[in-house]
C-alpha cells in the first residue's frame, strides 16, 4: 500500500455540543482505535485525546480522540486507493488504516472517521479494489465479462496488504467463473465467502443466436 500522511490534533472536549462546533469550523472528528490492551481500572496516566474504552472482563482499550481538517483527509477519503496511514498528533507518529466514514445524509461532507492502529505483528481486515487483466477465452468466443465483486476483504499484515488484487482472466472461458475460492495470493487470506462469485463470462444474446445458427446448419 501507498503510505499517506496525516496530521491531526488531540480533542479534549467531547459531546454533541462540542463536535457541532467542530464541524462548523470544516474540522472532523477523528477516532484511533486498536490501541493497548489495558486492565481496569486503570491507573496509568493517559495522553491528550485519549480514554479507555472497556471492552470485557475487566479488560479495555486505549482510544485516542482526534480532530483533522477536510483539506487533509481529501485526498485520502475521495479516491479508490487504499493507504497505510502515517498519522502524527502528540509529537507521535502511529500506522493506520481507515477503518470507517460517516457522510452526512443530504450532503457530502464527512462527519466522522475511525481509525484502526496496525502494527507488522497483528494482521488486519481490508477491502481491496479488484483489477481485471487479460482477454478471457470467453470473450473471444463472443461472451461478456463481468466484475460482480469490485473489492474483496482480506486479512494480512498491513504491509503485505496491495493496492490492487490483480486477476488474470485469459483462460477464463464461455459461462465461467472465478469464485473466490479460486484465487489465492501470497501472504493474504481472502475473508469473503468461497463461493462468492468474483467474475464471470456470461454468454450474451448475439452469442447465443451464433451458436443456434451453427447448430441448425449442421
Amino acid at each position: 500500500m501507498k503510505t499517506f500522511t496525516l496530521a491531526a490534533q488531540p480533542r479534549t472536549e467531547l459531546g454533541k455540543k462540542a463536535t457541532k462546533a467542530l464541524r462548523e469550523q470544516g474540522l472532523i472528528p477523528v477516532v484511533l482505535n486498536g490501541g493497548e490492551l489495558v486492565q481496569l481500572p486503570y491507573a496509568g496516566a493517559l495522553k491528550p485525546g485519549q480514554k479507555v474504552v472497556e471492552i470485557s472482563n475487566g479488560r479495555g482499550l486505549i482510544t485516542t480522540d482526534l480532530v483533522v481538517t477536510m483539506d487533509a483527509v481529501r485526498k485520502l477519503v475521495y479516491t479508490p486507493d487504499i493507504f497505510a496511514i502515517e498519522l502524527e498528533f502528540n509529537g507521535e507518529k502511529h500506522m493506520a488504516v481507515l477503518k470507517d466514514l460517516q457522510f452526512h445524509p443530504v450532503k457530502d461532507s464527512i462527519l466522522h472517521i475511525d481509525l484502526l492502529e496496525v502494527t507488522e505483528a497483528k494482521p488486519v481486515v481490508v477491502e481491496v479494489p479488484v483489477k481485471l487483466e487479460g482477454h478471457a477465452e470467453g470473450v473471444k468466443a463472443g461472451g461478456k465479462l463481468t466484475l460482480s465483486m469490485k473489492k474483496l476483504r482480506v486479512k494480512a499484515i498491513y504491509t503485505n496488504i496491495p493496492e490492487r488484487l490483480v486477476i488474470n482472466v485469459d483462460n477464463l472461458g464461455l459461462g465461467k467463473a472465478f469464485q473466490v475460492g479460486d484465487l489465492h495470493f501470497d501472504n493474504l487470506e481472502l475473508m469473503n465467502a468461497k463461493n462468492a462469485v468474483v467474475c464471470s463470462v456470461a454468454l450474451t444474446r448475439a452469442a447465443r443466436g451464433a451458436a443456434a445458427a451453427a447448430a441448425a446448419g449442421k
